[in-house]
């Protein structure tokens, strides 16, 4: 449809688009503020450990609103926006799949409406005026040996995790140990997505410490008084887009921070505009309930006053094999005794749901077609064991009639009172909320640090009463990937801090995790192409 009619549908008025073409537009800020409508229910869609065998979050989420909608509900679902990092990599795009898409998906994968450009474009501004204000004599007294900012770039290029920066003699610079990270793994699209408005945008980016000088203190952006120019650059990023799904219902597609080196949810911006605009609100967090969930509770509802209505954990027949130690290559062969022992994974995951965080998930079983009745049994089984909901879902292949089932249980799931709790309170250390996480989430005996991290945690005690990001790996509730299922006897090593100001939240980075991925060996690049007539193959 028109996106008018897609705005029309959620309720905003046409005179708070900015139309970009005929199926995207920003939405003003504004827009929320006007409509008079009490907010709706907040359902939270996250999964397993992720496997290369796929999972289906997105796909979950755009099929369940759809379901949702089928149902006569009032609905908008909350994606983050792709990064080209992983669409040209090996994860492929963030649009969901099959019947169960956000559309027009080649322009939602591909630049989209520039937001992730001018979040690299608000970083390097502030890069290229810390380097310059060096340069040019140093009024700060900034120590070169202590730059925490990096460059941006939203790419996957391993050749950029580590430089030599300024090396053109004279007139090239001050020399000085360099590198990048993706776009989606900096400090300003956190602080994007969890802004209230271009104010307090510009009042975050000012926080943000890109270094410190000879007497230990941090110096910001504010005082190299870049903040008031890279909120200008990001003037438009940070309005929320509009999209469709296939099934017509509204889609708000803004921000994208990564989930295993950032808060991997999408803005606060976008949730609470669908949430004045809607009655159900259904929106994801990237990767496992470990990383994704746990971020979204501590960090994005912290921050925005959210309280989720229900949640949902997303599973499939195949991620549980691999989970119990099948290989890729076997998934479409009945095992069922593969999927019995990948199960801990997913009830471990369920666990922490209702035991941290106070809330009782629905299970969505993702449907493939190579998954055996016998299969699929098991896992139903194992839910009803412990009590909790399950719904076989088949988004992927009939759209919106396929979540049915699955709709009506968040739907019964969302009318009953929770017991919503943080996994940790403010005022506890940074230590000490580290540790809370390894043992209550992660199932680990605890937490060790470096020296390096020790010190840290010394010097920034100051930040003790943030949220902690955890940089961890996706795939294993430890932070050894290789540990598949639910490992125990286990204990998680933080290699360093960072303290992102701007953003709000301290992160902790545990072991080999990076914020600069790299290309596999067989890039999804390769396989992209677009004909004489403008139409584009090979993304998914």
């Amino acid at each position: 449809m028109p996106i008018e009619e897609v705005a029309a549908r959620a309720g905003i008025d046409g005179k708070h688009l900015e139309l970009y073409g005929k199926y995207k537009a920003k939405v003003s800020p504004e827009a929320a503020s006007h409509n008079g409508r009490a907010a709706g229910k907040l359902i939270l869609v996250t999964a397993i450990s992720p496997t290369p065998a796929g999972e289906g979050k997105t796909t979950t989420t755009v099929g369940l609103g759809d379901a949702l909608s089928m149902l006569g509900k009032r609905c908008m679902i909350a994606l983050r926006e792709p990064s080209l990092g992983p669409v040209f990599g090996v994860k492929g795009g963030a649009a969901g799949g099959g019947y169960a898409q956000v559309v027009p998906m080649e322009d939602i994968n591909l630049h989209f409406t520039g937001d992730l450009h001018a979040v690299g474009a608000a970083n390097n501004l502030l890069a290229a005026l810390l380097d310059n204000h060096i340069y040019q004599g140093n009024a700060l007294g900034i120590d070169p040996k202590t730059i925490v900012l990096k460059r941006c770039i939203d790419m996957n290029d391993r050749q950029l995790r580590v430089i030599a920066s300024g090396q053109g003699g004279k007139t090239g610079g001050v020399p000085r140990d360099d590198g990048f990270d993706i776009t989606v793994a900096s400090e300003v699209m956190a602080a994007l997505c969890l802004c209230d408005g271009i104010s307090d945008l510009k009042n975050r980016l000012g926080k943000i410490i890109v270094a410190y000088d000879a007497g230990g203190q941090a110096v910001t952006a504010a005082r190299l008084r870049a903040a008031g120019a890279m909120a200008a650059l990001l003037k438009d990023a940070v309005k929320p887009n509009l999209v469709q799904t296939l099934g017509g219902t509204p889609a708000l597609i803004h921000g994208g921070p990564f989930a295993n080196i950032a808060h991997g949810c999408n803005s606060l911006a976008a949730t609470r505009l669908a949430l004045q605009s809607a009655d159900y609100t259904v929106t994801e967090a990237g990767f496992g309930a470990d990383l994704g969930a746990e971020k979204f509770m501590d960090i994005k509802c912290r921050a925005g006053g959210l309280r989720p209505s229900a949640v949902v954990i997303v599973a499939t027949v195949r991620a549980l094999k691999m989970h119990g130690g099948a290989d890729k290559s076997e998934l479409k062969r009945e095992d069922i005794e593969a999927v019995k022992r990948g199960l801990p994974n997913l009830l471990r995951h369920i666990r922490n749901l209702r035991e941290v965080f106070g809330l009782e998930p629905v299970v969505a079983l993702n449907k493939f077609p190579s998954d055996g009745r016998a299969e699929l049994d098991a896992v139903r089984e194992a839910c009803a064991g412990v009590g909790a909901d399950c719904a076989l879902s088949e988004v992927y292949g009939m759209g919106g009639a396929g979540g049915l089932e699955l709709a009506a249980k968040v739907i019964a799931a969302s009318e009953k009172p929770n017991r919503f709790r943080y996994a940790y309170p403010d005022s506890l250390p940074i230590r000490e909320k580290v540790q809370t996480l390894a043992r209550d989430i992660y199932g680990a005996d605890g937490a060790d640090f470096t020296p390096e991290a020790e010190a840290q945690l010394l010097k920034y005690s100051e930040f003790d009463a943030l949220p902690v990001c955890m940089a961890k790996t996706q795939y294993s509730f430890s932070d050894n990937p290789a540990a598949l299922g639910a490992p125990q006897g286990f204990r998680i090593t933080v290699r360093r801090l960072k303290v992102c100001a701007g953003a709000g939240f301290v992160v902790a980075f545990t072991g080999d995790v990076l914020t600069m991925p790299g290309l596999p060996a067989a890039p999804a690049a390769e396989g992209i192409d677009i004909d004489a007539q403008g139409n584009i193959t090979g993304l998914f």
